[in-house]
């Protein structure tokens, strides 16, 4: 199994591929990831191919409290599924993505069958968050995030502690800037679900 260099978080390397004229299907491109489970590779609609290395240890720390808080928040309220970063959809329009965390309302993951479940679910969540690291060019996850938007999510966070901000994404409207966030709301998709911006800083 490859192993991915050692790169300093600020520099890190995220290599695109274009294998459009390879046309992987969808069961080539899960084994693809299968086979390498240390890199994070995600698939544009357009076919290309990124290949991402894992995250610095200070990132994973800020991205465990985001699924941490967003999975005790889905256990109480009991109406969807939580999923964590390692989790990777496939979307209506073709691309595949993995968003840092996501929530699936219940009864739509109920409509999937077992084997839809146990491979890239083809479906986008209704709720998806991204959380950006040093490393991150702001407009490809400010593109990624309006993508989820298009392809059904009800509601996206983009969690910058870069440049402290907070960009909220939903159908029908223009992503709102935060500016220094305290505490950012899930309602009304996720009712009661409240986020302590400070926990990432």
């Amino acid at each position: 199994m490859a192993r991915p260099p050692a790169i300093e978080a600020e520099t890190a390397v995220r290599l695109v591929l274009d294998v459009r004229s390879v046309g992987l299907t969808d069961d080539q491109f899960f084994r693809l990831c299968r086979d390498n489970r240390d890199f994070r590779i995600e698939m544009t609609a357009s076919g290309e191919l990124i290949i991402m290395p894992p995250t610095n240890s200070e990132t994973g720390r800020k991205n465990a409290a985001i699924t941490a808080r967003l999975f005790i928040w889905a256990k109480q309220d009991g109406s969807g599924e939580c999923f964590d970063s390692s989790s990777e959809f496939s979307l209506p329009n073709g691309a595949k993505r993995s968003p840092d965390a996501s929530w699936i309302l219940k009864s739509r993951w109920d409509r999937l069958s077992d084997e839809e479940k146990n491979k890239f679910s083809p479906t986008c969540p209704d709720f998806v968050i991204e959380l950006r690291s040093p490393s991150d060019p702001l407009p490809d996850i400010e593109a990624k995030m309006e993508e989820y938007i298009a392809n059904g999510a009800r509601l996206g966070w983009l969690l910058d502690p870069v440049e402290n901000r907070a960009i909220t994404y939903r159908p029908g409207q223009t992503a709102e800037y935060i500016d220094k966030p305290t505490i950012v709301s899930g309602d009304p998709v996720l009712p009661g679900f409240r986020f302590d911006f400070k926990e990432i800083l």
